[in-house]
């Protein structure tokens, strides 16, 4: 009779496939992991240039995905505030850019607002979302639509929104949530995000 470890050893390592696992930090560095056969041997770990695949095709689609969370209030990517079709076809007069290092591409057609931050738990997001109010609603006394946007549309940018509704229209956590992940629902606030905004007192 076998013992287990017997049958372990016996296991034919060939039959593990290779494992490969594309990995995006809080901060937008793209990661590879690699393990190698029978997942026993070291662990590689190797940063990814931009566009840089492990054998699948790229996925060069962008999110041009716009979430209207008000009238004049709209959501989305960097791929949404770079497309000019997009930003003309949602009506977009004001864009307000909570990226890192992304660039505004088109000073002369709209009105910018960046402030540059970083997608992590402990940044403090609450102590922007009075600035990001203000510049909101100054696209609204103006008649205009502004787009809120980060670099996925994800964290940053959800987090600001769900902020202003709860400065300027006194809804509660949940359903600033609730109204804003209806309008993009990709969007997910980083942990520390979350926790800010749930104890987040206007």
């Amino acid at each position: 009779m076998h013992s287990l470890a017997q049958e372990i050893q016996g296991f034919s390592k060939n039959r593990l496939k290779k494992q490969c696992t594309h990995v995006t930090t809080v901060t937008g560095r793209k990661l590879l992991e690699r393990r190698s056969d029978g997942g026993e041997g070291e662990e590689q770990v190797e940063e990814l240039e931009e566009g840089s695949g492990c054998g699948f095709v790229e996925d060069t689609s962008l999110d041009l995905q716009v979430g209207a969370v008000r009238p004049f209030l709209l959501l989305g990517s960097q791929d949404a505030a770079h497309d000019i079709d997009t930003l003309q076809r949602h009506k977009v007069s004001h864009v307000l850019n909570v990226a890192y290092g992304v660039t505004n591409l088109f000073p002369d057609r709209f009105l910018y607002n960046t402030l540059q931050i970083l997608d992590l738990p402990d940044t403090d997001i609450t102590s922007y979302i009075g600035e990001c109010s203000s510049f909101i609603d100054q696209a609204r006394e103006q008649d205009g639509v502004v787009l809120v946007h980060c670099n996925a549309g994800v964290s940053r940018s959800s987090s600001i929104v769900i902020g202003y509704l709860m400065l300027r229209e006194g809804l509660s956590f949940d359903d600033a949530y609730s109204q804003v992940k209806l309008a993009r629902p990709s969007i997910r606030p980083n942990p520390g995000f979350y926790q800010q905004l749930r104890s987040y007192k206007p």
